[in-house]
């Protein structure tokens, strides 16, 4: 599903790499994590994956395509299969739930008809049915980030990927929104690789990722959470 092959990743102005050397693989259903210190290069594997960047050297393989290949034009339909959640949700404080999950497919061109089918459904499955009127301020800490989380699989993207999902949450809201991710994975099938510090989230993992100053030191397996 991912395949970093010897990914370097610098950026102008500085002297080290972001990434150096990367080489990793997340297979079909896994729920891996991307876990070091600030600056040790989990954010760039995020944009990588994301196309907001591309290697300087090596290559970024996603869902079979070599991403340095890939036209800009083609980059928002590629997009469409990689659904994104933040730590700082990105909601659109003027718009309701329902609205700012719907966005997502309007920006895509869906119809009025299957939005207004495929958006409930969304939201029913992340816990938030019955609150489609609500405003984003009018919701806790965990139920806010239930809405990315929702926006992020309405498309039915194969992966997700996940910045700190839970870094503002207290710990109640931060295991509910774990357990929704894990339950994602096992109903919908869904590939994650999420950026983390809480170390109370690692359980959830299937494979951790340790990146220290841009080189990946440790790739530990673990079993996933019964």
């Amino acid at each position: 599903m991912i395949r970093f092959e010897n990914v370097t990743k610098r950026y102008r102005g500085t002297k080290s790499p972001a990434l150096d050397n990367v080489d990793f693989e997340v297979l079909r259903g896994e729920f891996v994590f991307l876990v070091g210190a600030s600056g040790s290069g989990k954010s760039s594997c995020l944009r990588l994956i994301l196309r907001e960047e591309v290697p300087s050297d090596g290559r970024v393989v996603v869902l079979g395509r070599d991403l340095r290949t890939l036209s800009s034009r083609k980059v928002p339909y590629f997009r469409r299969h990689v659904g994104a959640v933040f730590q700082d949700f990105r909601l659109l404080p003027g718009k309701t739930v329902f609205q700012n999950v719907a966005f997502t497919l309007q920006v895509i061109g869906s119809s009025r008809a299957f939005i207004q089918q495929a958006v409930p459904e969304v939201l029913a499955l992340v816990g938030l049915a019955g609150k489609e009127k609500r405003m984003p301020h009018e919701l806790s800490g965990g139920e806010q980030q239930r809405v990315p989380i929702a926006r992020a699989i309405v498309t039915n993207p194969e992966i997700i990927v996940a910045d700190e999902p839970t870094g503002d949450l207290d710990k109640p809201s931060a295991d509910a929104v774990m357990q929704l991710l894990q339950r994602l994975k096992d109903e919908l099938g869904k590939t994650m690789i999420m950026v983390t510090h809480d170390p109370g989230t690692s359980r959830y993992a299937q494979k951790t990722l340790h990146l220290d100053k841009g080189r990946l030191v440790t790739l530990d397996d673990q079993e996933a959470p019964a």
